[in-house]
């Protein structure tokens, strides 16, 4: 038996909506980030650990790359940039039927000097076998020195290919986080996540995309875990969305939410949310800083 150890930083990377938070999840087992179908659900760079008696790959899941329109983009590509400085192996994600031009784009724009993985996300949208062969060519023309491979993170199709190719490339190294480690975040972060997914799941058009969720108090108590959470909205008007006819949209998102914080916490839930208005926040450095998005 080998006593050799590798260790090392996978930071994934892609457009918005590739399927990397849903490939994170899968490689992780655990629903650490949260998705949707909505673009630009990423905002932070969030680490997710991955320890096993031989290795510990520290995956990182940045936010889909953009033109920056707000202060707030502007702080999300800083954390693509972030990711860039430290990997040791790099992960994109690309849809399947997006054209090639789009990853030429993206692949202009960060440089690569590491080892990089090509992951062809949702093949199983394309039901010809030939068509995805052509497709695979051609990437594999295009991009000589990467590996790459035809996944699906939904259905997890080929997706347990992925480690071996990553443990090709895995510096030797010990374990950077202590092995029950499943973040660097701490818990606070992703029950706002939670309670942001369920925004997403429940509310259309701009709503989410002009929302952040603060996390004002978290009690753990012996039965239960009492948490009180901020939604900030932008306009006035936002805010009667969120809470809707009567308060009905707003006991919906805190029933959802308090299931999803259950299951992850594993710990009964006492959920209280309220909502701000914040005109401007996205733009406005200091509610940024408050809010978490700080690099």
């Amino acid at each position: 038996m080998s006593d050799k150890h590798q260790a090392g930083f996978v930071n994934i990377f892609g457009a918005p909506n590739a399927g990397k938070s849903t490939l994170l999840n899968t490689l992780l087992g655990e629903n650490l980030v949260i998705t949707s179908h909505k673009v630009q659900t990423t905002r932070h760079r969030i680490l997710g650990i991955l320890t096993e008696p031989a290795y510990q790959i520290v995956f990182s899941d940045t936010p889909g790359i953009i033109e920056p329109q707000y202060k707030l983009h502007e702080k999300m590509m800083q954390q693509v940039k972030s990711a860039l400085e430290d990997s040791d192996i790099a992960i994109l994600v690309h849809d399947i039927v997006q054209p090639i031009e789009e990853l030429e784009a993206i692949a202009a724009m960060l440089k690569l000097k590491v080892p990089c993985i090509l992951l062809l996300n949702k093949a199983d949208t394309i039901r010809d076998k030939k068509k995805t062969e052509e497709i695979v060519e051609a990437f594999k023309t295009k991009f000589p020195k990467w590996d790459v491979l035809t996944v699906s993170a939904l259905q997890k199709t080929n997706t347990d290919k992925i480690i071996p190719l990553i443990l090709k490339n895995l510096p030797e190294a010990p374990p950077y986080y202590p092995e029950d480690s499943m973040s660097d975040r701490p818990v606070r972060f992703f029950v706002a996540e939670m309670i942001r997914e369920q925004i997403f799941k429940l509310y259309h058009e701009e709503i989410p995309y002009h929302t952040a969720v603060i996390i004002q108090a978290f009690e753990e108590k012996t039965t239960l875990n009492v948490i009180k959470a901020e939604i900030i909205v932008s306009r006035e008007t936002q805010k009667v969305i969120l809470i809707g006819k009567g308060g009905s949209l707003i006991k919906q998102l805190g029933i959802a939410s308090r299931m999803a914080i259950e299951a992850f916490l594993q710990k009964k839930v006492h959920l209280e949310l309220f909502v701000k208005v914040r005109p401007k926040w996205r733009d406005t450095e200091n509610y940024l800083r408050e809010y978490g998005y700080n690099s």
